[in-house]
Parts: structure tokens; sequence; C-alpha cells
């Protein structure tokens, strides 16, 4: 198979790496509208070779969408004329929108994929070959795709060693929205609020393993993540809401002195150690 990737960043740029070790690929294309990045991406080996858009759609079985949500609904308008038998792979971070824009004339091409897997890094450099070994990746509204797109993009998946979860879109958003997307918006906040109280000799000195963990994925792609935002905004402001009434719970409890109910509540949390 030939499989093209658009996007050569991170998520583009390490599946290109995995599936280089695939007996069943024969070339790996890949597009990015950085010209940067392509030129990055063909000297790290990420890809064998830089195709336009136009030429993927002649020449990939497989392409795939690496690149922010808004643009792969964009990008999905341009592929309208694709074969019936090539298959079209989204790695969006939502699910529902980008699937109410797809064209019903390629919606059996297509398969609404997203890999749990990532860090907060980008651009071609901040990919590695095992990003998505053991990952899940969860596969959407499959049933409305066609059986050979189905059938080569789980094969594609188990062979560079996820793991596949079926969920409705609907689901998928209200799910990423809490132990994703909310994650993402507290740690913004935090950064936020860090920097506008304290000066930097501070944040390095003090900032220790806790702080650096939370602060973590406040260092990823704000296009990303602002198009993100945008898609699930709804599901991500129920999820602030539901924050929000714990995080006012404790400051109740501390302002109160109500130091048993205090000690119930952190015990409570604490058995999300019997899940992860």
């Amino acid at each position: 198979m030939k499989i093209g990737i658009v996007g050569l960043g991170l998520m583009g740029g390490s599946l290109g790496l995995a599936l280089k070790d695939q007996k069943l690929i024969s070339c790996i294309s890949g597009f990015d509208l950085n010209s940067l990045h392509q030129e990055k991406a063909l000297s790290l080996g990420l890809v064998h070779e830089i195709l336009t858009l136009d030429e993927m759609k002649e020449k990939c079985d497989i392409i795939f969408l690496a690149i922010p949500v808004e643009a792969i609904i964009s990008v999905a308008q341009n592929l309208q004329d694709i074969k019936q038998t090539t298959t079209i792979v989204d790695f969006g971070s939502t699910k529902e929108k980008i699937l109410n824009s797809i064209p019903q004339s390629i919606r059996k091409n297509f398969i609404a994929a997203h890999p749990m897997a990532g860090t907060e890094y980008s651009g071609p450099e901040a990919a590695f070959k095992s990003l998505y070994k053991d990952a899940v990746v969860v596969v959407c509204d499959f049933e409305q795709s066609g059986e050979l797109h189905i059938k080569r993009s789980v094969e594609l998946f188990s062979h560079i060693g996820m793991k596949i979860v079926f969920m409705s879109a609907k689901d998928h958003d209200r799910h990423v929205a809490i132990i994703s997307h909310l994650p993402h918006a507290i740690s913004f906040s935090l950064a936020n609020g860090v920097l506008s109280e304290e000066d930097k000799k501070n944040i390095i000195a003090l900032g220790g393993p806790t702080f650096r963990g939370m602060i973590r994925v406040a260092k990823s792609s704000p296009k990303m993540w602002t198009d993100i935002f945008k898609q699930n905004k709804d599901n991500i402001l129920d999820s602030i809401d539901i924050f929000k009434k714990e995080l006012n719970q404790c400051e109740y409890m501390i302002s109160n002195e109500k130091w048993d109910e205090v000690y119930k509540w952190m015990s409570d949390a604490r058995t999300i150690r019997e899940i992860l």
C-alpha cells in the first residue's frame, strides 16, 4: 500500500516512522503547508517523498490527516474527487463536527480516528517511532464507513501496535472533554496564573515535579488547542463546570476549616489509583 500523510509534525511524522517498518507499506508520501516542515521530514527520514495533495489523491491508497481539527474540515472538502478505493483517516481530537462536515460522497471512504497519544512538543523534530505503540485509538461511527476502509485502517492500527476502541462521535467528544481537554484548560489556566503572580526566578527555583507535571501540556500548540476548544465548546464548558464545582467545594472546606471533610474528599479522589 502507498500512504499519504498530510501534516508532518509530531503526529504525522511519528506515523511515518512507525509505518516505514511495515512490510505491507511500499511508499510513504508527505505534505505540509509549512515548506520547512516538508524539508525537515525528508531529512529526518519521516517520509520517502513530498507530494502535493492532488498528487496524493492520485497515488495513495490511504491518506492520513494529521493536522489541526479546523484544517481537517477544510482539507476534506478538497478530497471529494478521490477514488472509491482511497481511504481517508483523520487524527483529530474532536469528532462530531468533523464528521458532520464530511461530504456524503466520501463518507464511506472516511475513518474518524483519535489516537490517544502525543506530547507537548510539535514539529517534525518532535516525531518518534514508538509514539503509537500500545496507545489507544478511538474509531468513531465506523458503521458509516465502507468495509474496505474499516478493514484497512484496523489492520494498519494493529500493525503499529495500537489498541482499538469503537465509540460514537458524540460519546467520544463528551468523554475526551473531561479526560483530555479539561486537563489542558486547567494547565493553560495554571500557567497564566503563575506567570501573572510569580517572577521567573521563583518559578525556576520552586517549580518541582508536581508543578512541572501539571504545567507540561501548557507548552502545547495554541493553534491546535484553540481549534479543539472551538469544535468541542459545549462539552468543554460542561467539564469546566464539573471542575469548578469541585474546586469550590475545596475552597469552602478549607476556608471553614472542615479538615475531616477535606480528608474524606482527598481519600475519595485517591481511589483513581485503582484505575490508572
